[in-house]
């Protein structure tokens, strides 16, 4: 069947891209003025979690409803696919009872055999290796606030994960700049990345120079889900890599501060940050909403005029 999947961010090209940013753009002003939208009037979108959230079913289950349509919540735990049902099996029956699917697990290769045995889009709501949705938010919200991305530095500051993965795809496809600083041990592995090349980033033990001369600064919590026997390893491992004014002070005099949330202020970064003058992180969690909305038409109807 002729349909794509959205599993990790190269999975578009740079125009596809061009096109749901301006999308997510009169979506969002649409929502804004509360006019309706409901393109998807009658399609079914099945959210299957194996890990929990609050942002990811917000946004997807809400959006869902606001282009009219309707979305299932399925947790692993309370259907056949805890009960060791083959993924190939569970793919087959869910994609002929829905339109699209929506799945936040742990490994890639789970999202990859279900999307394999798919008759619809499934999308990756987020997994070990990736979490393609919080990128396309987080470009359409630098967008939002600073115009193209392209040619500008990002500077991830904390663990090399999923977020700093696809930003570092994303950095490849819409020709802009990724620096990364992590501690000893948790460099960003590129085959693991998924990466083509290393031309769009570059690694830096010192934090604060790798904040140096940056448009955007960005992290996520130090421990992630299913990591968390290593916390406190990691909180003595990470504790250089706060994100406080003093980075903040290095980067460009317009540069946001991002974090895809939950945070943990004092720990991956500072009050004074996230809740300082150059933070967007609200604008980015609800452009999770919008972002998401122009993914999912565009996956079902492709591209529209209006």
């Amino acid at each position: 069947m002729n349909h794509k999947h959205f599993l990790q961010f190269r999975d578009f090209g740079a125009d596809e891209f061009e096109y749901l940013f301006a999308r997510t753009r009169v979506i969002k002003d649409r929502f804004k003025r509360y006019e309706k939208h409901h393109p998807l009037v009658d399609r079914t979108l099945v959210m299957i979690f194996e890990k929990a959230s609050t942002r990811t079913r917000l946004s997807f289950e809400a959006g869902m409803q606001q282009l009219g349509g309707a979305a299932i919540y399925l947790n692993t735990r309370d259907s056949q696919l805890g009960r060791g049902e083959p993924v190939e099996d569970a793919a087959q029956v869910i994609s002929r009872m829905c339109d699209i699917v929506m799945i936040r697990t742990f490994e890639q290769e789970i999202i990859e055999r279900f999307a394999a045995h798919s008759r619809v889009p499934v999308i990756n709501g987020l997994t070990n290796e990736y979490h393609p949705c919080q990128i396309l938010a987080d470009i359409f919200t630098f967008i939002e606030h600073r115009g193209p991305i392209a040619g500008r530095t990002v500077t991830w500051i904390g663990d090399s994960n999923n977020v700093c993965n696809t930003w570092l795809q994303a950095a490849e496809l819409l020709d802009f700049n990724v620096h990364v600083s992590t501690p000893p041990g948790y460099e960003v592995e590129p085959e693991r990345a998924g990466l083509f090349g290393t031309d769009h980033f570059e690694e830096f033990s010192d934090p604060i120079e790798a904040c140096r001369g940056a448009d955007l600064v960005t992290t996520d919590v130090w421990t992630s889900m299913g990591f968390e026997a290593e916390n406190d390893e990691r909180r003595k491992a990470f504790a250089d890599w706060c994100v406080d004014a003093d980075m903040m002070r290095v980067a460009r005099p317009d540069a946001l501060f991002m974090h895809c949330l939950p945070a943990h202020r004092g720990e991956e970064v500072t009050a004074e940050v996230i809740d300082g003058p150059q933070s967007v992180v609200w604008d980015e969690a609800e452009n999770r909403l919008h972002a998401q909305k122009a993914l999912m038409e565009y996956l079902l109807l492709g591209r529209l005029e209006r």
